[in-house]
């Protein structure tokens, strides 16, 4: 882990140069982070149903998770997103739940994510794992394994 150290810089003047890099900066960031666009809650289901940018959700139900499982109707009606769409929130309790960890905490879900990325880490071709295909195919493929005759044992 990298330790950065913090700089404080409250007496910096903001000019168009410095506002400029700074926007810039933020563009080079990469965001792994969860995002959700919308919370409902579905009395049907008595679950949560977060939904994504693309329209994609997820369904959790209020029962395996301890810390929704004692409010009431009203406050799950209530929740709203909040750190930019990374967690729930209810300002009445002063909650404020991961959207990420309701997910890790979900057994099947990880069983899932975990088939999806290895099937696309699996997909992924090096430059090195390239270069050595290439090389195979110009001595006519990969060896054959040769195996002992077992008649002739």
């Amino acid at each position: 882990m990298t330790t950065v150290k913090a700089q404080n810089r409250f007496d910096e003047v903001v000019t168009q140069e410095v506002l400029e890099k700074a926007i810039k900066r933020v563009g080079q960031r990469v965001d792994t982070g969860v995002h959700a666009q919308q919370v409902q809650y579905l009395h049907s289901l008595q679950s949560l149903l977060i939904v994504f940018a693309d329209q994609s959700a997820v369904s959790l139900p209020i029962k395996n998770y301890p810390e929704l499982g004692t409010l009431q109707e009203s406050e799950l009606k209530a929740l709203e997103l909040g750190f930019g769409g990374s967690a729930l929130c209810l300002d009445a309790r002063d909650l404020h739940i991961s959207i990420a960890g309701l997910v890790s905490a979900s057994q099947p879900l990880m069983e899932m994510a975990a088939t999806l990325i290895a099937a696309r880490n699996g997909s992924k071709t090096s430059d090195v794992k390239a270069r050595a295909a290439r090389q195979n195919g110009k001595s006519g493929g990969r060896p054959r394994i040769l195996r002992a005759d077992p008649a002739g044992v």
